[in-house]
């Protein structure tokens, strides 16, 4: 699993016109990629990791400035480009397993007492921040004690 972290000044995200979820004031805007071999340990371990990462102003995390998270799925995330001038989605998840894990990633994020919007799986989003910074991490499971 992949999360493309930005600590944000404000976020939104808008689906065939309509406004799906939103926030101002600090908080966090993640871009989640699922791979194949992604499980319920991953998914637990990123949430927790973008939950109580001390990013936000005075070394804040999410959880303890209660500030809120907008998760986005983005399986390009795991696009391959080492060959070719097209990218290879094969280590990105199939939908219906994605889906699954990233729904529990956000609600992961909720049981830690935050405000967690989301976009809609699968759709054309429009992503609109205001990156505060820059702060950017990423944050891949295979690289995380689970």
């Amino acid at each position: 699993m992949r999360a493309v972290v930005q600590r944000v000044k404000n976020a939104s995200v808008v689906v065939e016109g309509h406004v799906v979820a939103e926030f101002e004031g600090q908080g966090l805007v993640v871009l989640l990629g699922v791979a194949v071999d992604d499980g319920h340990a991953e998914a637990a371990a990123v949430a927790s990791k973008i939950a109580h990462l001390r990013i936000l102003e005075a070394e804040k995390s999410a959880v303890t400035a209660q500030a809120p998270v907008i998760v986005v799925s983005n399986f390009t995330l795991y696009g391959d480009v080492r060959k070719g001038r097209r990218p290879s989605w094969s280590k990105a998840a199939r939908p219906e397993a994605a889906v699954d894990l990233y729904e529990e990633v956000a609600a992961t994020l909720r049981g830690f007492g935050l405000e967690v919007g989301t976009g809609v799986f699968g759709a054309e989003m429009e992503v609109n921040l205001t990156n505060d910074g820059p702060v950017t991490l990423i944050i891949d499971s295979a690289e995380l004690a689970l």
